[in-house]
């Protein structure tokens, strides 16, 4: 996805801010470090003189004498942290902090673009601070078995409502851990307030934490993007129009609420559109819905009834609307 130098410019200076902080914080480390252990300066010192003789065989060609001296850096860097731990500091306390591990909080790996600066992209171009907002409260670590019936059989799923999420949860966490080595689609479908948007939550919090790409947008917003990108041609849209490849090529799209929009014939067809060319691409995609099967088949297209039916893991949540149990 291209962006216009404003907005490349925005992420970047994103990106530097987070650097200062992150140096700022390790030099208060540091300050607290070697007051209580002044000895680290003496350890410091002799890394760097290691290091410095280690550059200058190098140089030489002396293979031996660098494979000691790079053994003789661990061995110092070891004692440095079984002195740092003596003292009851976490070993790898100087250690700086990365909000992104991978590239350093510099936004790319080697030369190219790390994975957190192409989602830096995506949240920037879809406005995605309250799916941000949202999984902070909404994850794996604050969900819930408690609002799910134990006490009566549902006649579609012939399970309580309890043993009916177990096994939908179960089915999302397996999604998430062979993300990278299994194709898979979901449709998650039940009544209002049973907690399909929460559950999508937690499966985008704990793909965005894997570094992948996450675009989450109500079927109202991806329905106007879709018309926008293809009744407006102006030169002036080119952001719908990086919206638009964003949609066909991030790792995991979620379209939420499917069902809420105006249908109609090109509704349906941009629907089947996406679907269709994520699915040739193995591009994964995740909907909910308040609709019921029929209510799908009725509604839209028969292909992507079809579509659906044939290439989506059907999860269907039973039970009361959570939202009058709070």
């Amino acid at each position: 996805m291209g962006l216009k130098n404003f907005q490349y410019n925005k992420i970047l200076r994103a990106y530097d801010e987070r650097q200062i902080a992150n140096r700022h914080a390790l030099e208060k480390k540091q300050e607290l470090a070697y007051k209580t252990i002044p000895q680290l300066h003496e350890f410091d010192a002799e890394i760097a003189e290691q290091s410095v003789a280690s550059a200058k065989l190098a140089l030489s060609g002396d293979p031996d004498a660098l494979k000691k001296l790079k053994l003789k850096i661990q061995e110092l860097s070891s004692e440095k942290e079984a002195l740092l731990a003596a003292h009851g500091f976490p070993k790898d306390y100087l250690t700086p902090d990365y909000t992104c591990p991978m590239c350093k909080d510099t936004g790319y790996v080697g030369k190219e673009k790390c994975q957190c600066f192409k989602q830096a992209i995506v949240d920037l171009l879809y406005s995605q601070s309250n799916i941000r907002r949202a999984i902070e409260a909404e994850n794996f670590d604050t969900f819930t078995f408690d609002y799910y019936d134990k006490n009566y059989i549902e006649k579609t799923t012939k399970l309580s409502p309890y043993d009916n999420m177990k096994r939908v949860v179960s089915k999302c966490i397996s999604f998430i851990k062979n993300f990278n080595d299994s194709y898979e689609n979901l449709l998650i479908y039940g009544n209002p307030g049973v907690g399909k948007t929460f559950l999508t939550n937690c499966i985008a919090r704990e793909l965005l934490n894997t570094a992948h790409t996450v675009i989450y947008l109500t079927a109202f917003q991806l329905f106007s993007i879709l018309e926008k990108n293809t009744f407006d041609k102006s030169k002036e849209n080119f952001e719908t129009e990086e919206q638009f490849q964003g949609i066909m090529n991030c790792d995991l799209l979620i379209i939420d609420d499917l069902g809420t929009e105006l249908n109609s014939g090109f509704i349906s067809s941009q629907l089947y559109l996406i679907i269709n060319e994520r699915y040739l691409s193995r591009k994964s995609t995740i909907i909910s819905t308040n609709l019921s099967i029929d209510d799908m088949k009725r509604l839209y297209n028969e292909r992507v009834f079809s579509r659906i039916t044939s290439n989506y893991k059907l999860l269907k949540i039973v039970g009361d609307d959570i939202r009058l149990k709070k």
